[in-house]
């Protein structure tokens, strides 16, 4: 996905995160509430993390140098990451404790009608960060199940949002129910606990995040289609006897390195073989234009199985 299209969905979830983080802190003051304090710092935290996938997006974008020569696409991922660890250590954290002291000391809440609109708007703005964040991610995801498409993903901006805004809707409906429970039933402990669950939430979000930046960090090949596209490249090639091996990794979103290593025909010259390199990157950086870097290992069929069995 274009860097372009990430930045829109961040900067509409920055905006929204940002209003309602304020208005819910002052409600949360004003009417004690423990469960709209878990939500005012659900959208402080997810304010802070579309900053920081700001910072990831401009880190990720800064040309190679000698002590990063594959460049810095892998940032991204890594600040991604962070993002993950933020929600579950201090979204996560700060709600599951603000709900057990709320559930020891029970404390009636105040004006619960002013938590009704906050929340309600709160619903409002977050549905439409929420919409335009889907709306990106439909447009890559194709005939993939939503799953799936976060899975082949290799732009953690997007879905990163999409699951933050998911949680977000979740936890703003939980909060509801907690605190309308609680004003119906002359319960305060059910505000707590509504808190408690909010915490979950953003616990099993993080989570989920975070095992999707590991694979991204650790490094991921192309997708099926890429590696196969690459393979019938290399077969229409002339003067190629067989593939040994195509090796592909993620450096980031559209920056793919793919290492081939061919077996050549005999008898070619070595400027034939020269001439068949060219034409192969040309072929493939033009069939796809995300694999940025191609290294191509000239090796007998016969060498490279012996090197495998070595483990070279």
């Amino acid at each position: 996905m274009a860097s372009s299209e990430s930045k829109k969905v961040i900067y509409a979830a920055l905006v929204g995160n940002s209003l309602i983080a304020v208005t819910k802190f002052a409600a949360g003051v004003f009417t004690g509430s423990s469960a709209m304090f878990s939500e005012a710092v659900h959208s402080l935290v997810d304010t802070g993390n579309q900053w920081l996938l700001l910072y990831g997006i401009k880190r990720a974008q800064q040309p190679a140098d000698d002590r990063h020569p594959f460049g810095y696409g892998m940032e991204l991922y890594f600040w991604s990451f962070v993002v993950a660890i933020l929600i579950f250590g201090v979204g996560a954290g700060v709600s599951i404790y603000e709900g057990v002291q709320r559930v020891i000391e029970p404390h009636p809440i105040t004006s619960p009608y002013v938590n009704y609109a906050v929340l309600g708007l709160a619903m409002v703005f977050e549905g439409v960060a929420w919409w335009i964040a889907f709306r990106a991610f439909s447009r890559v995801k194709g005939r993939r199940t939503l799953m799936a498409e976060i899975r082949f993903s290799k732009d953690p901006t997007v879905f990163t949002v999409l699951f933050e805004d998911s949680a977000a809707m979740l936890g703003l409906v939980v909060a509801m129910a907690g605190i309308a429970a609680a004003h119906a039933f002359e319960m305060p402990v059910l505000d707590g606990v509504a808190a408690i669950l909010i915490g979950a939430i953003l616990a099993v979000t993080a989570g989920l995040l975070a095992y999707e930046c590991k694979g991204l960090l650790i490094g991921e090949g192309a997708g099926g289609a890429v590696v196969n596209g690459i393979r019938q490249i290399i077969g229409k090639q002339d003067g190629i006897k067989s593939i040994n091996e195509v090796l592909t990794m993620h450096l980031g979103p559209a920056d793919v390195l793919a290492n081939l290593s061919l077996d050549f025909k005999d008898g070619l010259s070595a400027n034939d073989v020269e001439r068949a390199v060219s034409a192969l990157e040309r072929a493939i950086k033009k069939a796809y234009p995300e694999v940025t870097r191609i290294f191509i290992e000239a090796q007998s069929a016969r060498g490279h199985a012996a090197a495998a069995r070595d483990g070279g």
